[in-house]
């Protein structure tokens, strides 16, 4: 940080400090407020509002009874869309069994990647969302480079709102990721003409795995 920078910094921190009647920075826990909040009200089961959240936002979806039934659904989807069928996968589903003729690679996603395929951490009703963590095991490349990213949602990880997601989390133990995404369909704008271009900033398709069990 340059020293320009640094005393325009400390100058703003300083005021702030002022205004709230202190003389240096507090060293007193953060206590969170008490309550939730107000949270939007809707009815019907949690999981149907996420799949037809997700759908009105052009992903698609598939249901399957279980994770053995992962291989199948992607050589369906990919032999669909025409895409190779190279896959670049999440190291978190490395036992997952994959057809023959597949050539899956556990690592980050590059430039060259037409199809990745990743966990979640959660997927949310309210408004539809599919939310991830970044880790070594989930680089948030895979969620956003490739053309086509398919997700493995798992019924029971849907929540009826965002307040939820960050209650599962912080019940988790897990420490703070460097990432959170909050994925609500393909990539899209309409910088164009104000014509929608899907796969302008990202995957050009989001496939979701809704598993049962």
């Amino acid at each position: 940080m340059s020293l320009t920078l640094a005393a325009g910094r400390a100058r703003v921190l300083a005021d702030i400090r002022q205004s709230l009647d202190r003389i240096g920075p507090s060293h007193e826990a953060i206590v969170p407020l008490p309550g939730t909040g107000p949270r939007p009200a809707f009815d019907g089961d949690v999981v149907e509002r996420f799949v037809a959240k997700m759908l009105e936002k052009s992903a698609t979806l598939v249901r399957i009874a279980s994770l053995a039934d992962v291989g199948a659904e992607v050589a369906r989807f990919v032999a669909t869309v025409k895409a190779s069928q190279r896959l670049c996968v999440s190291k978190a589903l490395a036992a997952i069994d994959w057809p023959a003729g597949f050539e899956v690679e556990h690592r980050a996603a590059r430039r060259e990647d037409e199809t990745s395929v990743t966990p979640c951490f959660a997927a949310v009703a309210e408004s539809g969302g599919i939310v991830t963590l970044s880790g070594p095991d989930t680089p948030s490349t895979l969620n956003f480079v490739p053309d086509n990213h398919i997700v493995i949602v798992h019924a029971a990880q849907v929540v009826r709102d965002f307040e939820d997601v960050w209650t599962q989390w912080r019940a988790s133990g897990r420490p703070m990721p460097r990432t959170v995404n909050i994925i609500s369909g393909p990539s899209r704008t309409a910088d164009i003409e104000m014509t929608i271009q899907l796969g302008a900033h990202g995957p050009r398709r989001l496939h979701i795995l809704l598993v049962a069990a």
